[in-house]
């Protein structure tokens, strides 16, 4: 194919730049440098008889991917199961989650030999994408050797679809070469469709069927105690950018006795939010100090890994970052599920119908800016009814709109072929 040609040379000419882009990740993430052999089909994990693989690119991938992990090696207990990655947050994430029941190892870049190398390796029985992670390369490997190569979980936003756009060809075919493809909503497969994927369903968004770990929420009333009685607002998986925001205006209008707690979205940058922090004239404390926070500390800086939902069960209100600058929104279905009230920006185009429905039945209030969003938060602050007015709806919200995992499992059983004998 023309199209496909043209792209290995644009891949072989970006090779210098894939080393150049691992060493300056590393300089924030020395974890990049890690493994670096996965990156091109070199690895040392064998796997013995059948297996299932899934691909989740980093972390929202892979928190999405542990009830379908979970609901396979219920139904397939005589399967392992490959978790694949391209971020070490991804990665440590997986290792948080599910512990030694899983294998994983990083996905290779999309070189023809690569991909081989990988799909030689580990023989999968059938394969997993979650969400959109369109690899011309390894879509075609898969079908040339009759592995079923499944899309699942599937968003498409419009920016997203017009990038694609870009290369009809290429992303046609590789949409009708898979062997099916889940979208979360109604515009995800009508944008997918619109591509050129032949047959798209619709199962939902599995995120809703991610459950409060009862660890965690005991974790959270832990740290909950050790915050005090004074109200806590949470700023979850802040983006760069959203938090020297946030500062600036908090300097600007304190929130009385209230607590902050930022917990940025990635941990290379925990050194740098608290500088920020400082640098705006807070008293900052530390998660990682593991102490009581004193009654002086305005921002606490929730400096761990694998402790999201233990922050929402500490905290009397959450903002969902990745929506007041132009991220898209990261998942605000959590903090809902918890029983939180949730305060959103305007972008959420990674989220749209759950921060749509959500905002219908009354389980968040959208926020255009940092001042707005403090506004916000001293008003509900202030108004325990309303709170838990909103953390009712939010409870309830998120409860309606389980069930993807199910229906997703039955996709890839139908794709999954029998053991032999």
């Amino acid at each position: 194919m023309m199209a496909r040609f043209f792209y290995n040379l644009a891949l072989l000419a970006l090779l210098p730049y894939v080393w150049l882009h691992l060493f300056l990740r590393s300089r924030k993430q020395p974890e990049y440098l890690a493994h670096l052999g996965e990156r091109f089909g070199r690895y040392e994990t064998t796997a013995q008889g059948p297996l299932i693989w899934l691909h989740a690119v980093s972390v929202g991938e892979t928190r999405a991917a542990a009830p379908i992990v979970a609901a396979l090696k219920a139904r397939y207990p005589g399967h392992r199961i490959l978790l694949t990655h391209m971020t070490p947050t991804g990665r440590q994430t997986s290792e948080d989650l599910l512990g030694d029941s899983v294998l994983r190892a990083y996905l290779p870049y999309d070189y023809p030999f690569a991909v081989r190398r990988f799909l030689r390796h580990f023989k999968p029985a059938v394969g997993v994408i979650m969400e959109t992670e369109i690899w011309p390369n390894l879509v075609a490997a898969c079908k040339g050797r009759d592995i079923p190569l499944l899309l699942a979980n599937a968003r498409l936003s419009e920016k997203s679809a017009r990038n694609y756009a870009r290369f009809p060809a290429l992303t046609r075919a590789a949409l009708r070469d898979l062997a099916a493809i889940a979208a979360q909503t109604q515009q995800d497969a009508a944008r997918l469709t619109a591509l050129g994927a032949p047959a798209v369903e619709v199962l939902g968004n599995v995120k809703f069927d991610i459950l409060p770990p009862p660890e965690q929420l005991a974790l959270g009333e832990a740290l909950r105690q050790r915050m005090g009685p004074r109200p806590v607002l949470l700023a979850a998986s802040t983006r760069e950018g959203e938090e020297a925001l946030l500062f600036a205006a908090l300097a600007q209008r304190p929130l009385g006795d209230a607590l902050l707690v930022v917990v940025p979205r990635h941990p290379q940058r925990f050194d740098e939010v608290a500088a920020l922090a400082a640098k705006a004239g807070l008293a900052v404390q530390r998660r990682s100090e593991d102490a009581p926070v004193a009654a002086r500390t305005q921002v606490l800086l929730g400096d761990s890994m694998g402790e999201l939902f233990a922050y929402y069960a500490a905290c009397d209100l959450a903002f969902v970052g990745g929506s007041l600058l132009d991220y898209g929104s990261q998942n605000l279905i959590e903090p809902c599920a918890v029983g939180r009230p949730v305060l959103i920006g305007r972008s959420t185009h990674n989220f749209s119908l759950a921060a749509e429905l959500a905002l219908e039945c009354g389980a968040t209030r959208q926020i255009g800016s940092a001042e707005e969003l403090l506004e916000a938060a001293a008003e509900l602050l202030a108004d325990e009814d309303a709170r838990r007015r909103m953390g009712e709806a939010g409870k309830a919200f998120a409860a309606r709109h389980r069930g993807a995992t199910a229906r997703t499992l039955e996709m890839i059983t139908r794709h999954l072929p029998p053991l032999s004998g």
